[in-house]
């Protein structure tokens, strides 16, 4: 049930904003008003603090057994997989995330919960060493307050990648959503209070869409805190740069997750019903809004004019609509700023000399809503504005190259890559241009595997190591000045 307003939670408790304020969000795919957000601002980012050191000062969670931790960590996984449906219908009113698609996500984000247990579920108490033995074992504390920082890009999934494993270590947390998707940020701290999980240890601060108070301003102040010890961001690449160097100047460690693109190459020899599989499904899942989206098609020119058709055809068959509607393949796009950015990016690109395969403009039978038809763009250039910023939706663009060293240049080109796909039957190519790709992921020949199975999650981040050193009774001091 959707909540007329989405207050902040702070300490356990449902709170009142500081400036009891609020600001309304929209259904993406009508245009209508669902809920009111209460406006947070730095104020209810401190309030948020103190709840979180109090519990991290005095409460259970940082000085209970691992395992215990990992019990309760488990216990939330198993509720989300019992609400996949509310999380789903949440993701699907708020970032526009067609359902079935949103609840396959929720279902990796509770795994992901039952990922950071498992480094901790046997993990025993590790004291400093004594007696004669000079050098204690390295003690791995949590390394204090959390601020995490979530998109509306799969914004439950999000949550459970930065919450998850800050727990794991017994850290207390202020997670600050993004102002376009309050409900499931809403249902995770519904989610983990019925789990068994402190009062104060997971705090959830929301900004604002409104000029006079932006979102910014608790985000700026979460990041500023100099009680947050680590801090987790994922989001826009731009955004995220501001970030790193605010994190530099504040002396706090930051673990970022920046959106971008990842270029998919497909070579002559290719098997182009899979490769083409692959670029639809990475171009156009999830709304075209996931971190290794293949929204960068690089193909051979042999097979260019079939790669471009075939993706055309391919993509006009695309069902868009109600996200709410199980059959639905893609949905709207979160707000209608985004959507009319996206539209005219496309517009740009055709005025720099792209062709528009398909798409580009709102689909038929949809007069409400912030939607965007699948959409191909061909005979991309690097010099073009679209090939060189990423882009977070349903627009595909497409490069033709002629030699393995051209290849190799435009996937380097490409702006903030978040991995690389490689299509080709001949191995020994592969061998010799993954490495040569300026990526830390590159797949050969194969979809991204973290759609399926979750990753492991590093739970590290979240702890600092102590090593205790005990001198033994003997052990001589030097003297000066005697």
């Amino acid at each position: 049930m959707v909540p007329e307003t989405v207050r902040q939670f702070i300490g356990g408790k449902y709170a009142y904003s500081t400036l009891r304020k609020s600001y309304g969000v929209t259904d993406p795919t009508t245009g209508k008003e669902y809920a009111q957000v209460e406006v947070g601002l730095g104020a209810d980012i401190n309030q948020a603090v103190l709840a979180a050191g109090t519990a991290l000062e005095s409460g259970p969670w940082p000085r209970m057994p691992a395992p215990e931790r990992a019990w309760i960590l488990r216990a939330i996984a198993d509720a989300i997989d019992a609400r996949a449906d509310d999380i789903a219908a949440a993701e699907a009113l708020g970032p526009g995330l067609p359902v079935a698609q949103a609840r396959e996500q929720a279902g990796r984000a509770g795994e992901v919960f039952r990922l950071a247990a498992e480094p901790i579920s046997t993990q025993t108490a590790t004291g400093p060493g004594g007696g004669a033995d000079r050098c204690g074992p390295a003690v791995a504390q949590p390394a204090g307050i959390a601020g995490l920082i979530t998109p509306w890009r799969t914004p439950f999934a999000a949550q459970a990648r930065a919450v998850a494993p800050a727990l794991a270590a017994g850290c207390t947390i202020v997670l600050k959503p993004d102002e376009w998707a309050p409900l499931p940020a809403a249902l995770l701290a519904e989610i983990t209070m019925a789990a068994g999980l402190p009062d104060g240890v997971l705090n959830i601060v929301h900004g604002s869409l409104h000029r006079k108070a932006p979102g910014a301003q608790a985000r700026d102040a979460l990041v500023a805190h100099p009680r947050v010890a680590r801090l987790s961001f994922a989001g826009e690449a731009a955004t995220g740069r501001q970030i790193m160097l605010d994190a530099v100047t504040h002396r706090k460690r930051l673990s970022a997750e920046l959106a971008g693109t990842a270029p998919c190459l497909i070579f002559a020899d290719a098997d182009l019903d899979q490769a083409i599989d692959c670029a639809l499904f990475g171009a156009f899942a999830l709304n075209g809004q996931r971190r290794t989206a293949t929204s960068t098609i690089l193909a051979q020119r042999p097979v260019y004019d079939t790669v471009v058709s075939r993706l055309a055809q391919r993509a006009e068959r695309i069902r868009v609509g109600d996200p709410s509607d199980p059959a639905t393949e893609l949905g709207p796009l979160p707000h209608g700023a985004h959507c009319d950015d996206l539209a005219s990016c496309v517009r740009l690109a055709v005025r720099e000399g792209a062709r528009l395969a398909t798409g580009g403009r709102r689909p038929a039978g949809l007069a409400e809503g912030n939607f965007l038809a699948p959409t191909v763009l061909a005979d991309v250039e690097p010099s073009m504005r679209i090939f060189t910023e990423p882009v977070c939706g349903p627009v595909l663009r497409v490069t033709p190259f002629d030699t393995d060293e051209q290849a190799i240049s435009l996937a380097s080109a490409v702006a903030d890559p978040t991995g690389a796909y490689l299509w080709t039957s001949d191995l020994q190519r592969a061998r010799r241009l993954g490495p040569a790709i300026e990526s830390d992921r590159v797949w050969v020949n194969s979809g991204n595997p973290q759609d399926r199975p979750a990753e492991p999650v590093d739970v590290d981040f979240y702890l600092r190591s102590q090593t205790v050193l005990v001198a033994a009774d003997d052990t001589p001091v030097p003297r000066f000045g005697v």
